[in-house]
This record gives structure tokens, C-alpha cells and sequence, in this order.
């Protein structure tokens, strides 16, 4: 097990909902000592509403400083300036990083570094801290985001897989991707807060007072609600079944008004973790609506394994590791595919939950680091020179 080191990790933001980041660093927290870095120069930003207040809240972020959020744990939210296809910004961001890391890295305990990164462009920070390792947890395809210079992506994640002690991908596509740049790639797909979701079916929740009054059945979704998420195609069907109602949980970047009118949508906005699998003990379904795409042709959402965890039937559009759990779940791809998946989801028995549930208890998040631990406590790779920039 990794223990008693400063792991400096580079990822999006600390307050967003839980994700594999999260898990593992909760759990890397355990034994060491975690320096957050909300990392956020990949995109330029628009003029949009939500891009607007993204930046005022980042801009929040970095006025607070380094923060304490729980033990072991430290979040800088550094000032960068966010245009990466400008080379000025590059270049100044590199200076602005630097300085505000080591500044931040002299008021933790003095350990050996391991430099972490869920974000494909911080190579030129490598060598930088004399860290021991270096690993690339590669959870997406980056260079098909909306928004991101896909050329400088490719360029910048290339670049890190080469220099990475190990790269983790967390599916089969992203695998096959990353592997021919380094032979220390390891498939490692993404684990489930088994205890936390598993309560949807071994306690009995309050039911969230905002569905009270929401009939059954209820298909729910919880999640960021933006591009890749077929909004339309849940509109389609709640057109066609206006019994059934449609719950969607969480912040949207997606204009939600062209659906607002339908009496059978309903959104409820962002809940917390701790409140999620109430939500779930009360849905009849749990729904994946994703596109399919490049984007998610990479995707190994994390919902799926919550979803079951908490006992749901799921009913997924047909993404490739999703549909490695075919035997679990229902995949669909049009109105009509998702209306039948979902009437047999309905008339499913109830010893279904359990079945579901018991089948996510070895998928668990520490699982998942022992594998990496193990694969990254291998004899060193070859020694890295910092790059010139």
C-alpha cells in the first residue's frame, strides 16, 4: 500500500459530485498527505451563462487559498489564466503554477512526492518535484470534449503516457488508446461506494420530501446534465407515456426549458452524495441516456455500479463497457427500445434488487487501488528528464 507521501494530485474540481478521483483520493488520503490541485486551464471559456459562473466561482476558489476540506487533505485552486491555445498563456501559466505549487507544497509535511494527474496537459510539470512516480488516470476520451483543442490534447496526453511511471484507463477503449504509448497501461474499469448505495436496499431511506409527490413509476437519473446526455430522447418517450415521470437529478450546462412543459419531466437539480441513494430506493429505474459517440464510446460511467449497487434495474444506451454488463441491465438506443426495456424493467420481481446489489459487492473502490498499488510498486521504469519549455 502507498503510504506516508505527499501525492500531489492534478484534477477538475474538488466540489463537484463524487467521482473516481474523489474515491481515490479519499482513499490515498487515508495513509498520506493529498494536495488537491483544481486544475483548470484545458478550456477556453465562453460567454455562456454557465461558463460565467464557473469562472466566478473558480475565481472564489483561488482567492480562499489552500484549503482543509478533510483530514489530509489540501485544495489549491490555482490562478492561471484559461486559454490554452494562446502561447503567452501557456507559458505564463507554467510560471504562475510552479510558483504557487511549491509555495503551497512548503506548508505540508516534508515526504517523497508522487504526482497523480486526471488531467491529460501537466506534463511539462514533471521532474519539477523531485517525485518518486508518476501515474495518468485516464477516465475519458479528452480530445473529443466540446470545447478543447483536440490537436493539443492528442499532443500533451501522448507526451505524459510516454513519461508516466503507469497509465490507468478505466476502459477498454481507452486502453487500446494509451497502450502503445507506454507498456505500464493498466485496464483498471471503475469501482462503486458499495456500503453507501448498497443502503437503497438494506435500510429503508426517507423518501426525499421533493418526490412526494411525484407519481410511480419513476425513472431516475442523477448526474452533470450536459452534452452527452440525450435529453431529447427521455422527451420522446415521456411524450409517448405520459404515466410514467421522469426524475432527473443534478446541475445542467443543457438549456432545459424545451422540456419544462412536459408535466412527466421532472428536474430537481443537484443533491448531494449522502442524499443519492434515497433518491434511489424511491426510482423504479435507473436511467443512462447517454449519446453515442467518440466521446462516450470511452466512457465507463460510474452511475452504472451506483445504479446497481442500490438494487435498480438500468436501462442504458449501448456504450461498450456499459453492454459488458448485459447480463445485469437493459441496453436500447430509440424511443421505441427504450419503452420495451423499460416495461420489463416495471414488471420485474422484487428478489431483482438484491440479485443487482450483491453482484456490485467486489467492485468496491478499494479494490480497485489495490490493483493499481500493486502494478505501481513494480521495479522503477527508467528515470524521466523534466521537459524544456
Amino acid at each position: 500500500m502507498i503510504e506516508n507521501r505527499i501525492i500531489l494530485c492534478f484534477a477538475s474540481g474538488y466540489d463537484a459530485p463524487p467521482t473516481s478521483k474523489h474515491h481515490v483520493m479519499h482513499l490515498l488520503a487515508q495513509r498520506n498527505v493529498v494536495l488537491w490541485v483544481n486544475y483548470h486551464a484545458s478550456r477556453t471559456p465562453t460567454v455562456s451563462s454557465s461558463d460565467l459562473a464557473y469562472i466566478r466561482r473558480k475565481l472564489k476558489e483561488v482567492f480562499a487559498g489552500l484549503t482543509n476540506p478533510r483530514k489530509n487533505l489540501y485544495v489549491l485552486t490555482p490562478m492561471v489564466i484559461p486559454l490554452p491555445n494562446r502561447t503567452w498563456a501557456r507559458k505564463l501559466n507554467r510560471l504562475l503554477l510552479l510558483t504557487q505549487l511549491r509555495a503551497a507544497l512548503r506548508k505540508l509535511p516534508s515526504k517523497p512526492v508522487q504526482l497523480w494527474s486526471f488531467t491529460p496537459d501537466i506534463s511539462y510539470l514533471l521532474g519539477r518535484f523531485g517525485e518518486e512516480k508518476v501515474v495518468y488516470y485516464c477516465v475519458d476520451d479528452h480530445a473529443a470534449f466540446t470545447g478543447y483543442d483536440t490537436a493539443q490534447v492528442l499532443r500533451d496526453e501522448e507526451d505524459l503516457c510516454r513519461r508516466a511511471d503507469l497509465v490507468v484507463t478505466t476502459s477498454q477503449t481507452l486502453q487500446e488508446q494509451k497502450k502503445p504509448y507506454n507498456p505500464n497501461t493498466l485496464l483498471v474499469p471503475h469501482g462503486v461506494d458499495y456500503e453507501h448505495f448498497a443502503t437503497a436496499v438494506h435500510s429503508n431511506p426517507a423518501e426525499p420530501a421533493d418526490m412526494a409527490n411525484i407519481p410511480h413509476p419513476r425513472l431516475g437519473f442523477f448526474g452533470l446534465i450536459r452534452d452527452w446526455v440525450n435529453v431529447d430522447l427521455l422527451a420522446q418517450i415521456a411524450r409517448q407515456c405520459p404515466d410514467w415521470h421522469f426524475v432527473l437529478l443534478g446541475d445542467s450546462t443543457v438549456d432545459l426549458a424545451p422540456y419544462r412543459g412536459l408535466a412527466n419531466m421532472h428536474f430537481l437539480g443537484r443533491k448531494s452524495y449522502q442524499e443519492l441513494p434515497g433518491y434511489c430506493r424511491y426510482f423504479d429505474v435507473g436511467l443512462i441516456p447517454f449519446q453515442v459517440n467518440q466521446l462516450t464510446h470511452a466512457v465507463n460511467p460510474i452511475k452504472l455500479r451506483e445504479y446497481l449497487a442500490a438494487g435498480l434495474p438500468v436501462v442504458s444506451t449501448p456504450m461498450p463497457e456499459v453492454m459488458r454488463y448485459n447480463h445485469l441491465i437493459h441496453i436500447a438506443n430509440t424511443p421505441e427500445t427504450f419503452i420495451a426495456a423499460l416495461e420489463t424493467c416495471l414488471t420485474e420481481d422484487a428478489d431483482g434488487r438484491e440479485r443487482r446489489c450483491q453482484a456490485m459487492a467486489h467492485e468496491t473502490w478499494p479494490d480497485k487501488l489495490e490493483q493499481i498499488t500493486k502494478a505501481l510498486l513494480r521495479p522503477a521504469t527508467p528515470v524521466r528528464k523534466a521537459k524544456v519549455s
